[in-house]
């Protein structure tokens, strides 16, 4: 009988040790991830780059700041322009929301403050990033920005 209630008091333990990481609260963060594969391809109209980049970006919730880092290789020529575009879908073209400053060869990276709008088309994928040169002046390479975690 003493064996049964030590294997009952262990299970019970072990029960409540399982359950107790069951319940515990998961922690929201306000940092929010975002990314992009830009090509070619993605651009409205399409073009023949070889072109890629790549869109790493993290938006503070709290804060309303957007960070950004944008690589790529392979372009026809040096970026002349890249910008942040929206409100649009993949495939449809909108206007520049968010202009890059400063340099812009790769890594193009960038921080602006904005708007609680702005914000709520980002998180909605309703932005994307344009690669601007050149031999396609209105745009070589796009990439939808997307809410990854």
């Amino acid at each position: 009988m003493k064996k049964i209630r030590e294997v009952f008091v262990a299970c019970l333990f072990t029960f409540v040790f399982i359950l107790s990481g069951c319940t515990s609260t998961p922690t929201m963060s306000n940092e929010v991830t975002i990314g992009g594969k830009l090509t070619a391809s993605a651009e409205n109209p399409t073009n023949s780059s070889t072109g890629m980049g790549l869109l790493e970006a993290t938006y503070n919730k709290e804060t309303n700041v957007l960070n950004w880092t944008i690589s790529y290789s392979g372009l026809t020529g040096p970026v002349k322009a890249g910008h942040f575009h929206g409100p649009a879908i993949p495939g449809q073209n909108a206007g520049v929301v968010l202009g890059f400053t400063g340099s812009t060869e790769s890594p193009i990276k960038g921080s602006a403050t904005i708007t609680p709008s702005q914000a709520a088309d980002l998180l909605t994928g309703k932005w994307y990033v344009n690669l601007h040169t050149a031999m396609n002046p209105s745009g070589e390479t796009r990439a939808q920005a997307i809410v990854t975690q």
